[in-house]
């Protein structure tokens, strides 16, 4: 039976990664559809980039939605649901020839699978792992890493060889088939065969939570990082042409950072459980802060890569973070509804961040600007990161019902 325990967990685990792969593959992708859209319909980069603002923001706001739903009736149902949406959404982007059709299908359908796939599955993952939760949740997040390296490349093949049309239709059809696939593996264990020593009931309600400094702490420390971690990946594809790359070459920087950033995922996210998370969030900041004032004052294209390594490790080390430090300092009682709320804040600095730095290169032709107030934003997460004190998580270990 340990054996068939086992098993089981590692297929959630399996299930997870491949929802992580297939929605932030697909987010990464999108950039790459900028040129195909400015020279067919005029629209501008700040309206492109508003678009998936949009889905960002509805992310946060249906994020602890989702994570209520999956704490109440489990996680397969709920994943299968928003990743028929999602797929169906970038098949609905293929027949697109107005802008308000785009706004419609990233702020519902693009973000109701955004809204899921972190919280979800993360929190199913860390109700399956106590003492590896850092480790096996660096293991699903190495699966967006693989997807920023794949889609993206894939995109760009198709785009090349068909037309941006038929590049989104296989790309939905395919997303909506791996997501279905991924949301079947999905499953919350009763708790006989949860973590070992902790118990799901025990740990901080939402209610608690909200009532906490440590909790708006967090919230703030997610605001501060994200805000750089939706921007970069939308705008470094364009910001490297801009730099003289070619559209193929472009989509190399991405696999980069990806590869990077399975780096800094394993490394942060096996670190995790020992160091604990205010030392982590650390860890992330220290490279973020660094390759952002990099990015401002590299002139050629092919310096870029290594400020790109760079910030990858610090991107990939934040995504392993957040689930963990929620348990860390709140349990497991409404992982899923905390780690929602604290999605949302860091939801809104991503949505504020697509749309300034769109902004910002239409006003000045430049990302300078919008570097340097990333990293001027990011300085601000590290100072709250170093205030953040030890956990002591026992004033909350009350068993009671979880929430719905």
């Amino acid at each position: 039976m340990l054996t068939t325990g086992l098993d089981r967990r590692y297929l959630v685990v399996l299930g997870a990664w491949m929802v992580q792969f297939t929605i932030v593959g697909m987010m990464f992708a999108y950039g790459l559809f900028f040129k195909s859209l400015e020279e067919e319909y005029g629209w501008s980069r700040t309206m492109l980039s508003a678009c998936s603002s949009l889905s960002f923001f509805m992310m946060g706001v249906l994020a602890s939605f989702g994570g209520h739903l999956a704490d109440r009736y489990g996680p397969r149902i709920v994943l299968a649901f928003t990743g028929i949406c999602y797929g169906a959404g970038y098949l609905l982007m293929s027949q697109v020839s107005m802008a308000w059709q785009m706004f419609a299908i990233f702020g519902l359908f693009v973000a109701l699978g955004m809204a899921t796939h972190d919280v979800v599955t993360l929190s199913t993952v860390a109700h399956q792992f106590q003492r590896r939760r850092g480790l096996m949740t660096a293991v699903v997040k190495v699966g967006t890493a693989l997807g920023q390296i794949s889609v993206p490349v894939m995109a760009g093949f198709l785009i090349a060889s068909t037309d941006w049309r038929s590049a989104l239709l296989i790309l939905g059809s395919g997303s909506m088939i791996i997501l279905l696939l991924g949301a079947g593996l999905m499953k919350r264990p009763p708790l006989a065969e949860a973590a070992a020593g902790e118990a799901s009931g025990n740990g901080a309600s939402l209610q608690q939570a909200r009532r906490d400094p440590i909790f708006w702490m967090i919230c703030a420390i997610q605001f501060a990082h994200f805000t750089t971690l939706t921007t970069i990946p939308l705008h470094i594809v364009v910001h490297g042409m801009d730099l003289g790359m070619n559209p193929a070459v472009a989509a190399t920087l991405l696999s980069v950072m990806a590869g990077a950033s399975i780096v800094g995922r394993l490394t942060v996210g096996g670190s995790v459980d020992r160091i604990g998370g205010r030392r982590a969030y650390i860890l992330c900041f220290v490279p973020l802060i660094t390759s952002l004032v990099l990015f401002i004052f590299i002139p050629t294209p092919w310096l870029l890569y290594g400020a790109v390594a760079i910030y990858g490790f610090g991107h990939g080390g934040f995504y392993t973070v957040i689930s963990p430090i929620v348990a860390e300092y709140f349990g497991l009682r409404s992982h899923g509804a905390i780690f929602g709320v604290v999605v949302f804040f860091g939801t809104i600095g991503g949505a504020l961040g697509l749309i300034m730095a769109g902004s910002v290169f239409d006003i000045w032709s430049s990302y300078g600007p919008a570097f340097g107030g990333l990293a001027a934003l990011a300085a601000i997460g590290l100072v709250l990161a170093f205030r953040l004190p030890a956990p002591d998580r026992q004033r909350f270990d009350r068993p009671g019902p979880v929430e719905g």
